[in-house]
Parts: C-alpha cells; structure tokens; sequence
C-alpha cells in the first residue's frame, strides 16, 4: 500500500499546480489539485493555518429560507451573471431570504444602485441590489421574512427588479446560484412570499464507515475514526475553522460507524464490529456525549436516518440478514431489533431520502445488491428489490431535482444508476475510477454531486458538470488508503477525510476551484485504520 510519496516529490507536484491555476470549467466545476496522503506531519499544512470563513453560530447550520420577492426570473445565474434577477413592479417588497446580520446597506451609484448585503448563521451570505427604498441598516439583525427592502431600477438597470446573489464565501470569491441554494432551503423559484409555514429542508442521512463526520447543531463539524484500540473523536474549534486534538473515546475497536441527528439537534454515534454493537450520544445540542451504551450484539455494518418526524432508525447487516430498530418517539426511547423481511447478509449498507420525505435503504455484498424503501413518510417498509449484483462498497447522494444516485465498486470500476422518476431507475452504467475502492459523495455548493474513490494505491474524484447533470472525467485527489468520507463545511465548501494504517488525514476545498494538500487534523494523526 502506498503511504505517500518523497516531501521532493509533493513539493514539485504542488509548485507546478499552483502555476497552473486557471479553472478549465470556468463556473460550475471544481478544479482536483493533484496530491498525496502524506506520511506525516513535517510535508502536512497544519490545519490551524486555514482561516475561519464564517461567523461562529449559535443556530444550527442551514435555515429555512423565506421567498425573496413576487415575481418572474428575467434573467438566470450564468458565469457571465453572477446571480438571479426577479422582475415585478417598482415598489414589490423585497424578503430577507433568511435569518442573519445586515454587514452591508448603501449605495453604489456606478453598479448596484441601493443596495444590501445579509451574513447568515451558515456562513453564507446574500445581496439585494437596485432598490429604490432600504429599510435596513448595516448592523441591524433581521429574520427570515423580514421586509428589508422596495424593488426599483436604480444603478445599470433597465427596469424594475431584484438582482439577487449569494455567496458561499464571501472572503474568497465563491458565489453560487441563487435557485439550487434558496430550493435546497425549501424556496423554489419563482415563490410567494409569505406562504408560512415555510418547509424545514431534508435531513439527508450521512455517510457511514469507519470513519464519519457530520456537523454539529452550531454548524462545527465532528469526526469520528475507529482504529484497532477504538473509536476516536475530534472537531472543529468554531465554524469552518480549525480542529481539536484527537480524543480516545474506547468503544467497539475496529467498528464500522453510523452518525445521525435527534429532532432536537443532539447527534448520535453509533458502533458495529463482529461482537459488539454500542451508541453514545450528546447530551444537549453541540455539547458534551454520554459514555457508550449497549444497542445490541455484533454485525457487518449499520446505516442511521432520520424519519420526517425526526425518530432516527438505525439498519444493521449480519451473516443472515438485515434489522432494524427505530426510536419510538423522536428524541425517545427505542423499540427492539425487528426482521426486514431478509436482505443480503454481510452486506454494506447506506441510507437516503426521497424527495418526499421517505427513506430508502441500499445493502450490497459480494453476489447481490438489494434495497427497499418506507411505502409512506415514518411509515413502514417494502419488501427487499433487486438491485444489481455484487460489488465492493457503496455510495447514496441526491441530484439537485431531488432524483437518486446509487454509486457502486467493484473489480472492473465504479458504476453509477440513477433515478429517471420518483418509482423508476435507469440501467447500471459503467463510471470508470478505482477498482474495488471505497466510496463516498458530497454534494458542492451549487447543487452538483462529487464522488470520491479510494483503494490501496489511489484516490480519484469526479464530479457533475452542471446541476443534474452528466459527469466529466475521473481526476487525481491522492494516493492510496483504507477509507475515505466526504461533508460540508456550514459555509458550504467539501472537506474529506481519507485513512490509512498510519492516521486519519483530511482535505478541503479552499475556494470554489481550489483545494487544501492532505493533512492532519491538528496535526495529529489520530488513529491508524487499517
């Protein structure tokens, strides 16, 4: 297995990258920075160096948004248009899309006109421009819904309308379009204001495997790793910033992992190897975890999902076939481990979410791939379909329009089927990448899905060129490894974690086009996985 190449070698790799930096995909792609999985902290960037992006919250990560203004799309984002513009009438009032602090309220007499910038809690912000009448100030707190705002013409305009852009980041550059952003908060544009309630967005399961992450109801995120002498933990210190030590947490060594949040925002972590089966879980939102706690006997792998009332249910796979068990009330106690009608024994299994709410399970061992899926939202469940055949590993996402992608590994590659309607799918077509390598997925900032694949001797990603759109080609992300996860910093921006026996490294995206070498957190390895 291949733990890195020569400091030299990095070093010359890196150079050259950073003379070449121009994206080839202009907007909407993101630019792979060839690199390696280092073989310790004297060629890794320390994590500490990457500067924050974002405030620190108090609130979780993500908001519902509320319907910017009445009105119809007279122009769309483009890489020539960095935003949306909504026509109507002069004098239509203009929405805070969410909850956040005014930073900017002016006027720009060569651009905008007046015009106003939003930070909000998940790091992003959005900017209204050309109204005729401001009604906030900068420094002002506002809500999601607030009239901020009247539409007008003023600044380079030839009528009345909103130009609305948000931003990822605003300290480096990256700006997203507005209507995959606004849909994947509940909005689809054009709206109506007002029309409360406003839909709270999916809970969308995270990835399981021996290693995990997701954020915690602040917008920090967490990252569990289990190693042969057990689980270990570390997060980030403040939102999109730098991250703690490791810490040993015990637990079952050498487990496969499965993380997912209570209704209430406390994240719960759940731990699988071939004798044991334990969970811990935190005792009030982003604080402190209770010591683990028995869930039943061992197995090959589990998957965690949230139901649309919140109640987590938890999939586990054996050597006869899969269970689950279910909260009986959101936040509350747990009913016993039930039959689910068979599945493939031994099987890796992933979880996602319909656009409508309910969950769909997907089980994949070497001879067989099946899954089954709630007939009703938080109700019950299918009987088990097939799938496909046999394969390596899998990895579950979602296109922007809320369609379904399944990712498969196995000798010959990866593989990719995908839903063409809520009850249909297409065939399984051949992907290319890595043989028999671990998966994982993430979806961008704009909406777009990238796939990351790892095994002894590479790592590659590929990702969408367009929203819902076909992929381009696989690209270098780094040397070989044991396991690899993918997540979302609160402000947006991909951060992956890959393993290999000496440590848990991670890397992440800089800017829209750019990424982060391998490194470790804290620079410290943190726990081999082998």
């Amino acid at each position: 297995m291949s733990l890195g190449l020569s400091r030299l070698s990095q070093i010359s790799r890196l150079s050259r990258r950073l003379t070449a930096c121009v994206p080839r995909r202009a907007v909407v792609a993101l630019i792979a920075a060839t690199a390696v999985l280092v073989t310790g902290p004297a060629v890794a960037a320390p994590a500490k160096a990457r500067a924050a992006t974002a405030q620190t919250s108090d609130r979780a990560a993500g908001f519902a948004a509320a319907c910017p203004a009445t009105g119809f799309i007279s122009q769309g984002y483009t890489p020539g248009h960095n935003g949306i513009d909504v026509a109507a009438d002069y004098g239509t009032p203009i929405y805070a899309v969410g909850d956040g602090e005014v930073t900017i309220s002016g006027y720009d007499p060569g651009g905008y006109g007046q015009w106003i910038r939003i930070l909000h809690p998940d790091g992003t912000t959005t900017e209204y421009g050309h109204m005729y009448q401001r009604d906030v100030q900068a420094g002002d707190r506002v809500t999601a819904g607030q009239q901020i705002a009247l539409m007008g013409s003023e600044g380079q305009s030839s009528g009345p309308h909103l130009h609305l852009r948000v931003w990822v980041n605003v300290g480096t550059g990256v700006h997203t379009d507005p209507i995959p952003y606004l849909a994947d908060r509940g909005v689809n544009m054009p709206c109506t204001p007002g029309s409360d309630p406003r839909p709270v967005p999916l809970e969308h399961p995270a990835e399981s495997g021996r290693v995990v992450s997701a954020r915690s109801a602040d917008g920090r995120l967490e990252v569990f790793a289990a190693g042969v002498d057990g689980v270990h933990h570390a997060w980030q210190e403040s939102v999109n910033g730098a991250w703690s030590d490791w810490e040993p947490l015990g637990g079952p060594p050498g487990s496969e992992l499965a993380i997912g949040p209570n209704a209430d925002g406390r994240l719960e972590l759940f731990a699988i190897n071939g004798d044991v089966f334990q969970h811990r879980y935190q005792l009030q939102p982003s604080g402190g975890w209770s010591g683990w706690e028995s869930f039943g006997r061992g197995g090959r792998d589990i998957a965690v999902g949230a139901n649309g009332d919140g109640r987590l249910e938890v999939f586990a796979s054996g050597p006869d076939a899969v269970l689950h068990r279910y909260q009986t009330a959101p936040n509350g106690g747990w009913s016993g481990w039930e039959a689910t009608g068979g599945g493939p024994a031994n099987s890796r299994i992933e979880m996602e979410k319909a656009p409508d709410g309910r969950l769909e399970v997907f089980a994949l061992n070497g001879d067989t791939f099946q899954h089954l899926y709630q007939t009703a939202v938080n109700g019950g469940w299918s009987s088990w379909q097939p799938f496909g055949t046999g394969g390596h590993d899998l990895t579950l996402d979602h296109n922007q329009d809320g369609r379904l992608e399944v990712f498969a590994s196995g000798p010959e590659g990866v593989f990719h089927r995908y839903q063409t309607s809520p009850a249909d799918w297409s065939g399984w077509e051949e992907f290319g990448g890595p043989a028999d390598s671990q998966l994982t997925s993430q979806r961008a900032a704009d909406g777009r899905i990238e796939v990351f694949a790892i095994n002894g001797t590479t790592a590659q990603h590929i990702w969408q060129t367009a929203v819902n759109a076909p992929y381009g080609a696989w690209e270098p992300f780094g040397d070989g490894g044991t396991e690899i996860t993918a997540t979302a910093n609160a402000d947006g921006r991909i951060e992956v974690f890959g393993t290999n026996p000496t440590g848990v490294y991670h890397r992440w995206q800089t800017g829209f086009s750019t990424w982060s070498t391998w490194a470790w957190l804290n620079n410290t390895p943190g726990p081999g996985v082998n």
